[in-house]
């Protein structure tokens, strides 16, 4: 052991050594003199947890390994929603964060219970595999370790009562510390994922009590609201496991005053630099429609995908940004912008429209080729955006009609045959005048576009060059680019006006 191991371990055992003061013969505790030692010393709730000391930045603090049930236990957040009295050190909750956090806590608990029956060599259950398939495969599960503070101890803990060393073999293990109903630990960083696993918690009662699913806001997606006895069973062992296996990191604070911990809350969350939008989305292997971009684009069609955009349409090589491919796809799969809260029952069913959606958009000439921009409109993003409105409105939305199916097989049929050329007059229709348009035969577009004088934006790009750059407000413009297109199918039109 080096001599800085001896001078740690000598200042722990300085710290100890005033109420580990045992009789050498009996070891039973020194005598109390009065009731107010008693008190000083701790209760009847007390609870034994081994911690590892550590000294973060130089202050004193535990490192502890808990179950998730027994920590929400032990736990408190210093938030408008605590009782009066006790000192606000954080931020309002985001109930919606909190619900995107239980689902992926619900989801290692699922994973967890797998785990735990392979360690104990138990047969493997097909319903844990199926409600993990329902949730949302990912390769890897984690929850990261909560930051706490013991607000009724002394700076460095050397009040808290009844700790002792561990040792094996002569070496320090850990240490033996007991905290009682008093020692609360508040949360510094973490308040959202200890609510989440109140919400996971409140599934589990739910569903164990009540034999059902419950009605709003369900963490798992079920169409009869009733779970079956092998699901029932599935969620009785990520009870077990979230009080004995699934465990829970915490980093414990001594002692802290309310500046400090204010200060700590505010160095945890914003001395952190955010992860880039393209790296966390080339990173995530667990939402769904991120899957189908990696399996069925860039591994299936071969369809090159970039990190940023290429504004330089002389070095366009023909890929996509990933930003633009999640663009579109949320679009595609959910009618929204962005991707987030997409589960494999939302997303699964309509994999193959999409990969149908692709192949059409693939086949498109000069489309995934070098200098793509400079050969078809089609390459730009705000195109594919108005494709993947289309086909969602013909094949995925709750709104469509009976000849929807119909309307979409045209469509898909037809993609290769509309002018996506630089030079189709269609794309200035808002340009031109009313002799031009009827010059070029675009007089019925306007039973499909909306009219020139409602007030709304109706710049959707420049005609410069021999190029069509649209313009940069893809929501104003891609439903005018959609209904462009359904005039140059012969598809039914929008209804625009009342």
């Amino acid at each position: 052991m080096c001599i800085q191991d001896d001078l740690i371990t000598i200042l722990v055992m300085q710290t100890w050594e005033k109420f580990e003061m045992h009789s050498k013969q009996s070891d039973l505790p020194t005598p109390l003199a009065s009731l107010d030692d008693l008190v000083d010393a701790g209760d009847a709730s007390e609870k034994p947890y081994k911690v590892f000391v550590g000294h973060n930045l130089g202050s004193r603090t535990f490192l502890m390994a808990v179950p998730m049930h027994e920590f929400y236990g032990i736990s408190e957040v210093a938030n408008e929603a605590v009782r009066d009295g006790d000192t606000i050190a954080q931020r309002k909750l985001d109930l919606g964060h909190a619900n995107k956090l239980a689902v992926y806590l619900l989801k290692g608990l699922v994973a967890a219970a797998k785990e735990f029956r392979s360690v104990k060599n138990m047969p493997a259950n097909p319903t844990i595999d199926e409600i993990l398939n329902a949730l949302g495969r990912q390769p890897y599960l984690s929850i990261q370790p909560m930051v706490v503070n013991i607000r009724n101890c002394d700076p460095g803990g050397s009040n808290i009562w009844g700790a002792r060393m561990v040792t094996k073999e002569e070496e320090t293990a850990c240490f033996k510390m007991r905290l009682s109903q008093r020692h609360v630990l508040w949360v510094v960083d973490g308040q959202h994922r200890r609510k989440a696993m109140q919400l996971v918690f409140e599934f589990l009662h739910d569903v164990r009590n009540n034999g059902a699913y419950p009605k709003k806001n369900s963490l798992f997606p079920s169409d009869t609201g009733i779970p079956t006895a092998a699901e029932l069973a599935v969620w009785e062992e990520c009870f077990s496991v979230a009080r004995s296996y699934a465990t829970v990191a915490v980093e414990v604070h001594l002692g802290l005053s309310t500046d400090e911990e204010r200060q700590l809350f505010h160095d945890l969350n914003n001395l952190g630099k955010k992860v880039e939008a393209s790296l966390a989305l080339q990173f995530d292997n667990s939402n769904p429609i991120n899957l189908f971009i990696k399996d069925e684009l860039i591994n299936g069609l071969r369809m090159g995908v970039v990190e940023k955009d290429v504004t330089d349409w002389h070095s366009d090589t023909g890929a996509i940004s990933r930003k633009d491919f999640v663009a579109v796809n949320a679009i595609l799969f959910l009618n929204k912008t962005n991707i987030g809260g997409a589960t494999p029952p939302a997303v699964t069913p309509k994999t193959a429209v999409a990969r149908q959606f692709w192949e059409a958009i693939n086949a498109i000439p000069g489309f995934g080729e070098e200098g793509a921009k400079e050969k078809t409109v089609a390459a730009q993003p705000v195109v594919l955006k108005a494709l993947a409105k289309l086909t969602y409105d013909l094949a995925f939305s709750p709104r469509r009609d009976a000849a929807a199916g119909e309307h979409l097989e045209t469509l898909m049929s037809g993609i290769t045959d509309v002018d996506f050329s630089h030079s189709n007059p269609m794309w200035r229709y808002y340009d031109l005048d009313e002799a031009a348009r009827k010059a070029e035969g675009l007089e019925s577009l306007a039973e499909y576009l909306p009219a020139t004088d409602d007030g709304a934006n109706r710049d959707i790009g420049a005609f410069q060059n021999g190029f069509m750059r649209f313009g940069a407000k893809h929501n104003d413009i891609y439903p005018l680019i959609g209904d462009m297109i359904r005039w140059s199918l012969r598809l039914p039109s929008r209804a625009h006006r009342a």
